[in-house]
């Protein structure tokens, strides 16, 4: 199999995301600078031979694809199983709203969000039994082209933890995705892949950002280390 390249991005900026706030399920539209990080990195990836851009159905990253898009002339392809984890009854509330009103079901989150779910959301293993048919879907059938995957956060993170065999229980302490970043993988075949670029953002910021604050509880200190 000839090696396919996957541009794999996470959506731009939107209000939600300034305020860090959970907004996995909530359908919230790209900021003013989420369009312009979109913007930039359409120039970024101008000469590059994108043959297909698949995004998951949310409004954020249909329109981040969209921006992208107009670089190629190429429409998005939505897919489901590419959308956000849900966090339930947490959505639209600040982490430190979730602390005071759910104490016991965020310190259970902290410790293992990959197989832990918060009432009426998803678990990090719901969201790769979704998201991975997906990808690997999209591998065999772009074999050998360049594609361009618009999706999430944490649904980024999953499928890197599984692509990249890390333990996906440490996603969040382990792995940052920037508004707008990009990610390389290529792929020799739909299961194995090589990571070729991670958490890129030069199309718009001279420097990468701090962990402190985008990561986890564990990563600022503010939790004791898992052994």
């Amino acid at each position: 199999m000839p090696t396919t390249r996957l541009f794999l991005v996470r959506h731009g900026a939107t209000q939600l995301t300034a305020e860090n706030r959970f907004s996995g399920a909530v359908g919230v539209d790209l900021s003013e600078e989420g369009r312009w990080q979109a913007a930039k990195l359409g120039e970024r990836l101008r000469h590059d031979p994108v043959s297909a851009i698949y995004s998951s159905p949310l409004s954020r990253t249909i329109e981040t694809a969209q921006i992208i898009g107009k670089t190629f002339g190429l429409a998005p392809v939505t897919r489901d199983g590419l959308a956000e984890i849900s966090h339930g009854r947490w959505e639209g509330l600040t982490r430190a709203e979730v602390e005071q009103q759910f104490g016991d079901e965020y310190a259970a989150w902290e410790e293992d969000p990959f197989t832990f779910a918060p009432a009426g959301g998803e678990s990090g293993v719901a969201v790769l039994a979704r998201a991975l048919p997906v990808i690997r879907e999209i591998v065999t059938h772009h074999q050998g082209e360049c594609v361009l995957v618009v999706s999430h956060k944490a649904t980024i993170r999953i499928l890197l933890s599984s692509l990249l065999g890390f333990d996906a229980r440490g996603y969040r302490d382990r792995l940052d995705q920037a508004p707008a970043c990009l990610n390389v993988l290529d792929f020799r075949d739909a299961v194995r892949a090589r990571l070729m670029l991670f958490n890129d953002t030069s199309h718009y910021a001279h420097h990468q950002r701090s962990a402190e604050g985008n990561l986890s509880r564990w990563w600022d200190g503010a939790l004791t280390p898992r052994p």
